[in-house]
């Protein structure tokens, strides 16, 4: 039987690529055996989903908020 660091491995996995049948019957066959790998299954689902609702725009990536003193390490309120 497969372990649970296996099926978690094969979980992110399968959100990148598409997984062969022999690691897809592999993490069925584990998921209908194990709670924690569907509850952990349905988690990475939801980031996933959220993740790319949220992609950065090239528009501001990466840049702080000034005006709210965020840009600045010295300026106040910090």
């Amino acid at each position: 039987m497969m372990m649970c660091k296996e099926a978690t491995r094969l979980m992110s996995l399968k959100r990148d690529r598409s997984l062969t049948f022999q690691e897809r019957l592999s993490l069925r066959l584990h998921l209908a055996m194990c709670g924690a790998c569907r509850n952990c299954d349905r988690q990475f689902e939801l980031l996933h989903r959220v993740g790319h609702h949220y992609e950065p725009t090239s528009e501001g990536d990466g840049e702080r908020d000034e005006e709210n003193g965020d840009g600045d390490p010295d300026s106040p309120g910090r």
